[in-house]
């Protein structure tokens, strides 16, 4: 793990610490979720190979099955066919 050092401004450091502390997380720990966050929210849909992997299945379902278009119409279709 690499050691930063960083700038930042006192008052937004406090915002961040105080922040910290109600996730009940280190400086660096909340620093960090926040960067992978972000970091992930700008690859989109098909950044994670796990979402990517569940987003193909269920393109491929609803390619295979098809559904109706409105979303209580399909849970009914679903559990009908139980």
């Amino acid at each position: 793990m690499a050691e930063v050092l960083l700038f930042i401004d006192d008052e937004l450091l406090a915002r961040i610490d105080r922040a910290a502390r109600r996730a009940g997380l280190s400086r660096s720990a909340y620093l960090s979720r926040l960067a992978a966050r972000e970091l992930g929210a700008a690859r989109g849909r098909g950044g994670d190979p796990r979402a990517r992997r569940a987003a193909a299945i269920l393109d491929a379902l609803f390619r295979e099955r098809g559904a109706p278009e409105e979303g209580t119409a399909a849970v009914r279709a679903d559990r009908d066919s139980r």
